[in-house]
């Protein structure tokens, strides 16, 4: 399980997240589901301790993630903002890097055909378009089974056909091997087609936190059940 407890993070501007507390069960699909600069981003580079929290911690499965960090990175997959990719070396040599073990090498091609860049495997990733290097972190980032994936927009740059084969994909990974998902989105639409739950997040605040398949049952769309959790934090404007 993951837990965020009284998570704190406020930029020089006061913008950020405030007071996130956050229990996320193992094999859970969350997903982040909040307006532009709400706060997604910044919860997801704190999971990852990219920047530090002003206050509060960040437990996993039992262990505070200061105290057990590289262990629990090792178990961890993540694609946050621009992927960290190396533009002097080729799509497989990416791969490869990125890659656990030798099972997950023979597992570098059908990872690239899902993103749709094995004919580019050789291609220095500099020269990819900003789409393909998406597709391309977006594959180093599910290789290697890793127990606990974190994904900040996740189908920016796919066309209709990768942004299927990748919610597919997910959803495979978390029924066989109870992989936890964390994605992020703006797009109501795509995270009710993946996620199991749902965070609303505005303001640095989570507003709202239900499941997916109760919010459907009482809403025409996530939609609707996204413009009403924001109208009503917002004083119904």
């Amino acid at each position: 399980m993951i837990q965020l407890k009284h998570l704190t993070k406020l930029y020089k501007n006061k913008r950020g997240i405030r007071n996130i507390s956050l229990e996320i069960p193992d094999g859970e699909i969350l997903g982040l589901l909040g307006p532009n600069g709400s706060g997604k981003t910044t919860i997801m580079k704190a999971l990852l301790s990219l920047i530090p929290a002003d206050s509060g911690e960040i437990i996993i499965n039992g262990s505070p993630l200061h105290k057990d960090f590289e262990n629990i990175m090792s178990r961890t997959g993540a694609l946050i903002e621009s992927p960290a990719i190396y533009k002097n070396m080729t799509a497989y040599q990416n791969m490869k890097l990125m890659a656990r073990s030798r099972e997950d090498l023979a597992d570098i091609d059908r990872m690239l055909d899902i993103v749709h860049l094995r004919e580019y495997k050789n291609d220095k990733a500099g020269r990819f378009s900003l789409g393909m290097k998406q597709r391309l972190g977006l594959a180093a980032a599910l290789i290697g089974k890793p127990e606990t994936v974190i994904l900040d927009e996740p189908v920016n740059g796919l066309d209709i056909e990768g942004v299927v084969e990748i919610r597919e994909y997910i959803k495979e990974m978390n029924r066989a091997l109870g992989t936890t998902f964390i994605v992020s989105s703006h797009i109501a639409s795509e995270i009710e087609r993946l996620c199991t739950s749902v965070a609303v997040i505005c303001d640095g605040e989570i507003i709202s936190l239900d499941s997916t398949e109760h919010i459907k049952g009482t809403h025409p769309s996530m939609e609707d059940y996204f413009l009403e959790k924001i109208r009503e934090r917002r004083g119904g404007i």
